[in-house]
């Protein structure tokens, strides 16, 4: 299946501050885990174009690995992000400042390919942090974001 014909699944939390979508990749568990926990491919796959380059960290990630990203978002800034939750080929989430996680979960389908599931939590930004979320209108305009990326990492990962 091509990028471009591909879908994600909008995922309903029940919780307006989580935004979640899931999709099928055509690769296994380790092969997609090696995209997502490199932080100098994350630009290839962010479906919000807001990454414009990788400035900092490891090649591999693991639980409290820190990198930092060139954005931009109305305006140019840099931002620093650490590894929150890890388990190699299962679980990656990475949070900032503002506290709100990006979160991808992986499920070994049996069959060479995976079940990612992305999640944006919000949650656990605080209320400053959340006056920012509702006044940028962040939580729709995310859900969107949250399908793209996968759809894009799902490219990325069948490309191989």
């Amino acid at each position: 299946m091509t990028e471009d014909k591909a879908r994600a699944e909008i995922l309903e939390t029940g919780n307006p501050k989580i935004k979640s979508a899931r999709i099928t990749i055509q690769a296994a568990p380790s092969s997609v885990f090696s995209i997502l926990n490199n932080p100098k491919r994350h630009k290839e796959i962010d479906g919000s174009a807001t990454i414009t380059a990788n400035i900092s960290g490891p090649d591999e990630l693991t639980l409290g690995s820190k990198f930092g990203m060139k954005m931009h978002l109305v305006i140019d800034y840099r931002i620093l992000n650490i590894v929150v939750e890890y388990k190699k080929d299962e679980l990656i989430a990475w949070r900032h400042l503002g506290r709100w996680r990006w979160r991808y979960e992986l499920v070994d389908l049996g069959n060479g390919s995976t079940q990612v599931t992305e999640t944006f939590d919000g949650s656990y930004a605080p209320a400053i942090a959340q006056i920012w979320l509702n006044f940028r209108k962040a939580y729709p305009w995310t859900q969107i974001a949250v399908a793209k990326t996968l759809v894009r990492l799902k490219g990325v990962a069948e490309a191989k």
